[in-house]
């Protein structure tokens, strides 16, 4: 299993690639906590595929990663597409208590 990033040059579409490989490692290390509770969701996997992961939540990135199936897929390539929600980065809620000085 290979999870593909390069093939597009850096001014394709609205995406940096830069921007476009923290998202989908981001998007990976959330599949991965997901395929080490459910292991036979790797085997579902041809070990020559390559992996690209389509964010239901954030259209920039599916679109640049759908230019990416489309790149492989003029190569011939075997492709798995894994559709799924980006990962959302909590945001603690802080609250400031104050105390009278005594």
């Amino acid at each position: 299993m290979e999870v593909v990033q390069d093939g597009l040059r850096k001014g394709d579409g609205e995406m940096k690639k830069d921007a476009a490989i923290k998202k989908n490692l981001d998007l990976l290390n959330e599949f991965m906590k997901y395929a080490f509770d459910h292991p036979e969701v790797l085997g579902k996997i041809p070990p020559e595929a390559e992996v690209v992961i389509l964010p239901v939540n954030d259209s920039k990135l599916c679109e640049y990663n759908k230019k990416m199936v489309d790149k492989l897929s003029s190569r011939g390539k075997k492709i798995v597409i894994i559709k799924m929600k980006k990962p959302e980065r909590p945001v603690p809620d802080l609250e400031l208590v104050m105390t009278a000085a005594g």
